[in-house]
């Protein structure tokens, strides 16, 4: 495991592809296993699927939670008899302030992005946790609408996720760089021989990204491999009379409702 800097907290993102290996077979214990080889403070996982025969150990939004002992938000996009399908942000520390946006575009699969304002042992951070659509279109759309949820305010503010983005021309990167500079550069997918940047985190202030790596193990556990990034609470330099803006309203409910925000900026 690579090893800590004084003074950061470790974030990590990972698509787990509904924890099914290579096999496929499902293989939860493995995905957990490996998240925790990493010690990550703050956990963003993408594509959570719960929907099987449930028993103790396969209603998975519960057993991630319980797992890896952390606080966690799961954003369920869908919802069947058999289970649910989504996405979920864990934190070792429990936000002040957490909520679920919902930035589905129209005619598209459901997406969401969570957003929790987390007091780390080193300063305020704000994490933002997504996983974007398929199509160019919705994908610039759901970007101007992460944009509405950044923190104009003095704290750190880390945009994490799959954010299935591989062009640069208009891309997700393009609209979110100026707002969040830092931002690592792996190639995450398909996990077996990865070509393409999908997966991702970005950081405000640029010097909060310390350091950032990948895993290759995973790629026996899911078709993206995981992101890992360590990050110091660096305050922003705000412009002299600039007020700082307000912090979102708690809603600790994982069923995801439109901010007026978010809803502007998708029409």
């Amino acid at each position: 495991m690579t090893a800590k800097p004084p003074g950061t907290f470790r974030v990590m993102t990972w698509n787990i592809h509904g924890a099914l290996g290579r096999n496929p077979r499902f293989d939860l214990a493995r995905v957990l296993a490996l998240i925790e080889c990493h010690d990550p403070d703050i956990v963003a996982l993408q594509e959570v699927d719960s929907r099987r025969p449930h028993t103790a150990d396969t209603e998975t939004f519960s057993v991630i939670e319980r797992r890896l002992g952390h606080w966690g938000l799961g954003a369920k996009t869908i919802v069947t008899a058999d289970g649910a399908y989504g996405q979920m942000l864990l934190s070792r520390w429990r936000p002040r302030r957490s909520d679920v946006h919902d930035i589905s575009y129209p005619e598209r699969e459901p997406r969401r992005a969570i957003v929790a304002d987390i007091d780390t042992p080193d300063g305020p951070a704000r994490v933002i946790a997504t996983h974007l659509g398929l199509s160019f279109g919705e994908r610039r759309t759901q970007a101007r609408a992460l944009l509405q949820l950044i923190d104009g305010g003095p704290q750190t503010t880390v945009v994490v996720g799959d954010f299935n983005d591989w062009l640069f021309a208009g891309s997700v990167r393009a609209v979110l760089r100026g707002a969040c500079p830092g931002r690592t550069r792996f190639r995450t997918f398909p996990s077996g021989f990865p070509l393409f940047r999908l997966d991702r985190i970005y950081c405000r202030p640029a010097a909060a990204l310390v350091q950032g790596f990948t895993d290759p193990a995973a790629a026996r556990l899911s078709d993206h491999l995981p992101v890992i990034a360590d990050v110091v609470a660096v305050p922003v330099a705000l412009p002299p009379g600039e007020p700082q803006s307000s912090s979102l309203s708690h809603d600790a409910t994982i069923v995801a409702k439109r901010s007026e925000s978010a809803a502007s900026a998708l029409r």
